[in-house]
């Protein structure tokens, strides 16, 4: 892996921010900035260097080749800034929700439009498999993002499959670690027992992430390799797909109260004209042309380095 200076980790850290954030918003994935910011081939690589070898060639080999191997100071600087993020962006994403949704949506859906051209761009070669796996994977997102929220589910072994649903959701760009959970019926349990210290349903899913993200990052890898553009494809496809859920005008059918949360379960996407309320159209169109910029201004200071 590659050798980096304390400048160049500080700014892992930061898009470990930047997916952090986008992960607290249900409809945006981390995974989609993963890969706007040049990292998501890294990141699956690294996930997939962890295994049980690892401890072996610590014993035998010492901590500094185990770390190597690991890609350690990757894998720290961007969980750092992931959970930075969860702990202090997330308060002011929460508000901007709360308070600013038609901005916040607009920003999103501006970087997530330009995130289609960014990602559809590394596609290699265009043929009619890579088209029908483009329009599969927005179909599929799509109908993902029109699924109804299910009732709360507590079991063990479901909490603990909604732990690796949501962990693969979040790594792969254009779907929402957050809303897959919201879908599942899990989100109200786990955020319950994050709040009441449920050690035990903590554990269960926190396990249910790892054996996802474990077993899911050695399947993307193998993509990768064997399918480069094929996966290109899906992956663009999904993040299409997923414009629906982030459209900025909605008109809300059906809510319910999680605790001091309030989960929205149906909705329907409204032309901003036929908005009722103040559909804030100048400044909306000006949030996303921001977000739209953002993902080439990141490019070009990605190339110059």
């Amino acid at each position: 892996m590659e050798n980096r200076n304390l400048l160049q980790y500080i700014f892992i850290t930061l898009k470990g921010m930047a997916m952090g954030a986008a992960d607290v918003v249900p409809g945006v994935s981390g995974g989609t900035i993963a890969f706007i910011s040049g990292i998501y081939e890294e990141l699956i690589t690294s996930i997939n260097n962890i295994k049980p070898s690892l401890i072996t060639d610590w014993k035998n080999e010492g901590f500094k080749v185990f770390w190597q191997k690991l890609n350690g100071n990757f894998l720290v600087a961007l969980f750092l800034g992931i959970f930075i993020s969860l702990f202090s962006l997330a308060t002011l994403v929460s508000w901007l929700l709360e308070n600013e949704p038609i901005l916040l949506w607009s920003f999103f859906f501006g970087l997530v439009a330009a995130s289609i051209i960014f990602v559809g761009k590394e596609i290699t070669k265009w043929n009619l498999a890579t088209v029908i796996i483009l329009f599969f994977g927005a179909g599929l997102a799509y109908f993902i993002t029109t699924l109804p929220a299910s009732e709360n589910t507590a079991s063990l072994p479901y909490l603990f499959m909604s732990g690796a649903l949501a962990v693969c959701a979040m790594i792969l760009p254009g779907i929402s670690g957050a809303f897959i959970l919201v879908l599942l019926g899990s989100y109200k349990t786990i955020l319950d027992a994050v709040h009441e210290r449920d050690i035990k349903i903590v554990i269960t899913v926190a396990l249910g992430a790892i054996f996802g993200l474990l077993s899911f990052a050695k399947l993307l890898k193998w993509m990768f390799s064997n399918y480069k553009n094929l996966t290109l494809a899906l992956l663009t496809g999904f993040i299409l797909g997923s414009l629906n859920k982030i459209w900025p005008w909605k008109l809300i059918l059906e809510t319910k109260t999680i605790g001091d949360k309030v989960i929205t379960l149906k909705e329907q996407n409204v032309s901003p004209f036929g908005f009722e309320g103040d559909p804030q159209l100048m400044y909306a169109i000006i949030a996303a042309i921001i977000g739209f910029s953002l993902i080439f201004i990141l490019e070009k200071l990605a190339s110059k380095k």
